[in-house]
């Protein structure tokens, strides 16, 4: 075999594991990624069900039940939609009805998202920028909001 064969078959071993593990590396990062959605869209079925998500919006007044031990119940809404949310969990200090929300987990086949972690808005003024982009009026073709 001559030393050009030999390098070239080095060559295109080194494409093929590098090809491999950028294969391996994507894959994993794909996986750990959770995309943000707002009620609406996961009223209409835009989000996917079986992968982790991010459902923003503000908590709906007086949809705040307590369960069992620690599981909590409530709505989310962004003005358009509602989701109903199911937490089981300590809720974090300043979580209350009327406030921005983040909760991070999957929606479940009766459409109730089943919350892993929930994130309240840390002062008054603050709210992520997903969550106020969400919040806008929606127009429709005539240009008036719904």
């Amino acid at each position: 075999m001559k030393a050009r064969h030999k390098r070239f078959g080095f060559l295109v071993v080194g494409l093929a594991v590098l090809g491999i593990a950028a294969f391996l590396v994507f894959r994993a990062l794909d996986s750990n990624l959770s995309y943000f959605y707002s009620a609406s869209e996961v009223a209409y079925n835009q989000a996917p069900t079986n992968h982790v998500i991010r459902l923003g919006g503000m908590v709906v007044d007086g949809s705040l039940k307590r369960g069992e031990g620690l599981t909590v119940h409530f709505s989310v809404t962004d003005n358009a939609s509602k989701v109903k949310v199911q937490y089981t969990g300590i809720l974090p200090d300043l979580f209350q009805e009327g406030q921005g929300v983040i909760a991070q987990g999957k929606l479940n086949n009766d459409g109730v998202f089943v919350a892993d972690e929930v994130l309240a808005k840390h002062d008054e003024t603050y709210m992520p920028p997903e969550v106020a982009d969400s919040m806008k009026p929606v127009k429709t073709s005539e240009g008036q909001t719904p």
